[in-house]
């Protein structure tokens, strides 16, 4: 295979971050126009549930997300540009030779030392979204204290889980040879399952409570779903203490085999009634029996395996580097290239990515209208909507792209199908 040309990479490049940064411009503007055009009329299926001040609300809530996105999109290709063929990377690179260290610890704190500083760069955009915009539409709980605890607990816990790895990583990339990248990724493979096994039990626990469900007759209607469905909760059923930090409500499965569990908000026990939490647990239960948390775990195995091929086939090429900004190669510095180009390259798949979601979303709505009700998942969901200021008029092209569950329009309707379905077998 020909070596990389390094003009032509870095041309690719530009018109590469070009071409994102005016695509992600270009959905922004659409949704913000498509939103501001329906902020005074609710869609007639949800006039009943939801009032004008809450359609408003949403509005204004998503335009001001959007309006904030479009500087922080801005502000982060300008990042990219100067990291690389900017040549940031190789300043902080020349910069920390001088301590001196040996590999592959000197490479680790140079990777360590860009992601800290693009952690800090980007500071101001999450206390402009905490503090600004989340504070603004009342649902920011946080106290400045807290975000600067959590922060801190974040950094840390990247610190002592990420570091080891990092080192492992460049000390194969450097002294396992031709095939090092197979070898990394079983080892990343490993370290993934053994997060998914710890995080509920070890990691999540640093930043939220989480408290066994006690309401007695909630237990034994989400028991009896459980057993209805085949689902055995080995780690158990818990509400999380999501009020702390935020007034939006949620519900999600997490953790693998004995640490397995089902986790409430307990914003979202507060908005809606047992037979509707019923609903949206059948929901969540719908992603594992139909087994896409398994495929979406394989398919980011693949992923990895496939862009692991990619770096070191790149980390060899003299002109991956050059063109980048950056004299002096190094497994260090291919690794920190290689995070900051590949996700230009990789946005324009996310319509693929994000239309595989809300198909799987759709098949999870079927799977609990035939184990529990539609009628009542579509009552949760709107009261999700109104509550989170969810917009139920998002813009087409913006929703392709970045909307994991189907729009709430097309999600309420196919609901309505599914309970006419099922209804009448019960």
């Amino acid at each position: 295979m020909n070596s990389i040309n390094p003009r032509w990479l870095a041309a690719v490049f530009l018109v590469a971050v070009a071409c994102e940064t005016a695509t992600r411009l270009w959905l922004a503007s659409r949704q913000i126009t498509a939103v501001q055009a329906h902020r005074d009329d609710v869609p007639e299926p949800f006039r009943a549930q939801i009032g004008l001040a809450d359609q408003q609300k949403a509005a204004d809530y998503t335009i001001a997300r959007a309006r904030l996105g479009r500087w922080a999109t801005i502000f982060e290709a300008a990042i990219k540009v100067l990291l690389t063929v900017g040549g940031g990377i190789a300043a902080v690179d020349a910069l920390l030779r001088r301590v001196g260290l040996p590999e592959p610890w000197q490479g680790a704190l140079v990777v360590l030392t860009v992601l800290l500083l693009m952690q800090l760069i980007g500071l101001p955009f999450a206390l402009w979204r905490t503090f600004g915009v989340e504070a603004r539409f009342g649902f920011n709980r946080v106290s400045p204290r807290l975000f600067a605890v959590d922060l801190l607990k974040r950094l840390l816990l990247a610190l002592l889980l990420g570091g080891p790895l990092l080192l492992a990583t460049l000390a194969l990339m450097e002294r396992a040879g031709t095939w090092w990248w197979v070898w990394v990724w079983v080892v990343w493979q490993g370290a993934t399952i053994a997060l998914m096994w710890a995080a509920p039990r070890f990691i999540a626990p640093l930043f939220n409570r989480f408290s066994p469900l006690t309401d007695e007759a909630l237990k034994r209607r989400v028991e009896t779903l459980l057993e209805r469905c085949g689902y055995t909760a080995r780690g158990g059923v818990y509400v999380m203490d999501g009020s702390r930090r935020s007034a939006h409500g949620n519900a999600y499965f997490t953790g693998i085999g004995r640490s397995r569990r089902i986790v409430f908000f307990d914003t979202l026990l507060e908005r809606i009634e047992g037979g509707e939490i019923e609903a949206v647990l059948a929901h969540e239960l719908g992603h594992f029996r139909l087994r896409h948390i398994r495929q979406r775990l394989l398919l980011s195995m693949l992923a990895t395996f496939g862009g692991l091929a990619l770096l070191a086939w790149v980390a060899r090429q003299p002109g991956f580097y050059s063109a980048l900004g950056v004299p002096v190669p190094s497994p260090a510095i291919a690794l920190l290239l290689f995070m900051v180009t590949v996700p230009v390259f990789t946005f324009f798949a996310t319509p693929l990515e994000s239309w595989w979601s809300r198909r799987q979303e759709r098949a999870a709505d079927a799977y609990a209208a035939q184990h529990s009700d539609a009628g009542n998942l579509a009552g949760a969901l709107v009261k999700l909507y109104r509550d989170n200021a969810a917009t139920l008029t998002p813009d087409r092209f913006h929703s392709a792209f970045y909307d994991s569950h189907p729009p709430a329009l097309e999600r309420i309707a196919h609901l309505s199908a599914l309970r006419s379905e099922f209804e009448p077998q019960r």
